[in-house]
């Protein structure tokens, strides 16, 4: 019941760090510990990697695109124009057209839209997936105007 309650946790946000909770089997988590133990304790120099799960295995060239593409993994402080600048002069992104979601508590989510001039620039712009805005890689998805919406009524930021 526990491990249940702990893994609707997954993707969550623990103060201002976003988490993934991944099962594991007792050998993993034992290792783990014992590693931890092994290096005194000190759980800052200790960094496992994460237990191996089966990845779901989305190839988004499958997917199905429109003029929207999904950013996830953002700073919580980014602004609009960092994103714009994220996709640089080549996507020539305004503020206007990036919509950052937020939580009904005001906080970031890290997650924001952006409406691109049409399908294929959306699909163009799928070359910045897994490049960084500071120390954070950013995940994009192709998304559409139903979710963006719907995300920003969440938001009313």
């Amino acid at each position: 019941m526990q491990v249940d309650y702990a893994l609707q946790r997954d993707r969550q946000n623990m103060g201002r760090r976003y988490v993934e909770v991944f099962s594991c089997k007792k050998e993993e988590y034992y290792q783990a510990v014992a590693a931890e133990v092994k290096e005194g304790g000190k759980d800052y120099e200790y960094r496992s990697p994460p237990p191996s799960r089966p990845k779901r295995s989305v190839n988004k060239d499958d997917m199905e695109y429109s003029e929207i593409l999904k950013l996830r993994g953002l700073p919580y402080s980014v602004r609009k124009t960092d994103i714009g600048r994220f996709f640089g002069e080549e996507f020539n992104v305004k503020p206007d057209k990036v919509h950052l979601a937020y939580r009904s508590d005001g906080k970031a989510t890290g997650e924001a839209y952006v409406e691109f001039a049409s399908t294929e620039e959306a699909k163009k712009a799928m070359c910045k997936d897994n490049m960084k805005i500071g120390s954070r890689y950013i995940e994009l998805f192709p998304s559409h105007p139903d979710e963006a919406k719907r995300a920003e009524s969440r938001s009313r930021h």
